[in-house]
């Protein structure tokens, strides 16, 4: 039984022997004893000093000495504060209960009471591979969805795949021009890299189109606007609207190539999904939605015909949501993708994982879901999250300068293998297949880790040679200690069967480490009601932090009483547990050897 259930209905009982008072569970608050005082769990006495008509330090000094026995080893009052030392019995208790607990610090609900929470993260475009910055929107979506699955939710994974569109005509329209036929399969390279490539050559001709017009009298803006090419990759988004074959056949040609790049992208980086929809799909539900506002006068058209809702009730401008020539915007799409998901799921909660420069077409989004009458408008969930850099500044794709995806984690595999390769390079029986193995989890975990330990709302920049340091608060430093604990029971043979014959008085570094471990299932809750798995990442460098202290400190295999051995095999056991449930609530992997 946790802490605070056991004292709460004591202190709620001593509180009315003592002063006559009846006081709820909510007045009766707890928090972590401050440093430097003694203790392990302090009693505010505040909320009831009034009705007791005592002052605060009296109060805490007559309820502190009416709690103290049982658990309750010793206690100190500090004017309104009474910090309580807790017996190590109970600790040893928690301990053993930990240990014995397999989904320890998940939260547990019959499959009826589960409530539903779809999360989108990805969103790619078709036109390019995915790059550094979908990186950190996969790996916060996926591990959201972990650690809402561990709150208790059952949780749809999704992607909404933007396919269509002037940017989707753009490499469509350079392939066409400049490819001669060419495939993944005649140029060696992956599928979504190969239409990357045309949608930067796309880039290149159209600035030199507008140079060259500009060269002959046009304005800059007018150039843009008349340049051939954007004109022709215009005409192909109406063709491909009106289902033109030889468009939609080229398209449908092209996303293939595309989609199996990002499978293999998906694959190496972890991630997955429950529901994948299309844009392709959604926006013809969403133009139905927007031509039903327009009839019930939500929206309005213009003179050139293009669609639009006047936002000024709500303090905001005028949102386009068909253009003049009939097509559509994100924002028509995303309603319609919004009406097909709740049609498709008894959604209780919808979260959109995107960044914050999406702010306000989300805060829109809501808007307009909800004066479209949907009840599930006000009720969406942006999880906005800053905007990752690199040493050398902002990515560009149009201009081919973003860090590839595939690339970034090949590298971060190849760093993780030459800079581990003198600690793997001794293990005992060591293959090349399982050096390899090695290699990619670290290095994966290397990046995961830095890009999830920080606040997920604040901008990042990442630095690969400190993601991948063995030392601080990486992921290798983790992954090590989960090893380093694996080789200690590998090595404890038989001695892992035993348990503790009796209590043994605890180290404080024994004590920390049992505290620490108690405090995984509020982190668990913490991150899950926060959305942040920085909560998790940094509980997890904490508690590998506190098993290195205490392992530099304390002999678990020579430890000559038996007692202790045995306590020390648990406590280390269970504390790899703990590395491994919090990692994969990161969607990092912990290899048994390093």
């Amino acid at each position: 039984m946790k802490l605070e259930e056991i004292l709460i209905p004591k202190v709620q009982e001593i509180v009315k022997n003592l002063y006559e008072v009846d006081i709820t569970p909510a007045q009766v608050q707890f928090q972590k004893t401050r440093a430097e005082f003694e203790g392990d769990i302090t009693l505010v006495v505040f909320p009831f000093v009034k009705a007791a008509r005592k002052a605060p330090a009296m109060v805490a000094q007559e309820v502190g000495e009416a709690l103290q026995g049982g658990i309750i080893e010793k206690f100190n009052a500090v004017q309104g504060f009474l910090n309580l030392s807790i017996a190590q019995s109970y600790w040893i208790e928690q301990l053993q209960t930990i240990a014995a607990t397999e989904a320890y610090g998940q939260l547990t609900r019959g499959e009826g009471e589960k409530p539903l929470m779809m999360v989108e993260y990805s969103s790619p475009n078709t036109n390019k591979p995915l790059h550094l910055g979908h990186v950190r929107n996969n790996l916060l979506g996926y591990s959201i969805a972990k650690i809402q699955e561990a709150n208790g939710w059952n949780v749809v994974k999704t992607n909404i795949v933007n396919d269509r569109g002037i940017h989707i005509c753009k490499s469509m329209l350079a392939w066409l021009k400049f490819g001669n036929g060419e495939t993944p399969e005649t140029r060696g390279k992956k599928g979504d890299h190969l239409i990357g490539d045309y949608y930067v050559r796309f880039d290149v001709e159209y600035k030199a189109q507008i140079k060259e017009l500009m060269a002959q009298g046009m304005d800059e803006e007018t150039a843009k606007k008349e340049a051939p090419l954007i004109k022709e990759a215009q005409a192909m988004l109406v063709k491909w609207e009106q289902n033109d074959p030889e468009v939609r056949a080229l398209w449908q040609k092209m996303n293939e190539w595309v989609y199996a790049g990002f499978d293999e992208t998906y694959k190496q980086m972890g991630v997955g999904f429950d529901k994948i929809y299309y844009e392709s799909d959604t926006y013809l539900v969403g133009k139905g939605e927007v031509e039903r506002g327009l009839a019930k006068g939500d929206f309005y058209r213009r003179e050139d015909g293009s669609v639009w809702a006047d936002l000024a009730q709500n303090g905001l401008d005028e949102k386009l949501l068909l253009r003049a020539d009939g097509t559509s915007v994100y924002m028509t799409q995303d309603i319609g993708t919004a009406k097909l998901r709740f049609e498709d799921y008894p959604i209780d909660k919808m979260v959109y994982v995107v960044g914050n420069e999406q702010e306000y077409h989300f805060k829109v989004l809501s808007i307009l879901l909800d004066r479209l009458g949907f009840p599930f408008g006000k009720e969406l969930v942006h999880f906005s999250y800053g905007m990752v850099e690199l040493p050398n500044g902002k990515m560009k794709s149009r201009e081919g300068t973003v860090v590839d995806a595939d690339d970034l984690m090949a590298q971060m595999i190849a760093d993780a293998k030459e800079i581990s390769k003198d600690k793997v390079n001794t293990l005992p029986d060591i293959t090349e297949e399982e050096a390899n193995e090695i290699a990619r989890v670290v290095g994966l975990g290397a990046l995961k880790y830095f890009i999830l330990k920080v606040d997920p709302r604040k901008n990042m920049l990442f630095n690969p040679e400190e993601s991948i340091d063995f030392n601080g608060n990486t992921g290798p430093f983790i992954q090590y200690t989960y090893a380093r604990i694996q080789s200690v029971l590998r090595k404890a043979g038989d001695q892992l069967t035993l348990s503790p014959n009796g209590l043994t008085a605890l180290s404080p570094k024994e004590l920390a480490l049992i505290q620490r471990l108690v405090d995984y299932p509020a982190a668990v809750r913490q991150a899950g009601d926060e959305f942040s798995p920085a909560v998790i990442a940094n509980y997890a460098y904490a508690l590998a932090c506190d098993f290195n202290s205490f392992y530099h400190d304390h002999s678990i295999l020579n430890e000559v009483d038996a007692d202790k051995c045995a306590l020390r095999l648990v406590l280390a056991q269970t504390v790899a547990k703990v590395i491994k449930s919090a990692m994969a609530l990161l969607g990092i992997e912990v290899p048994n050897r390093m």
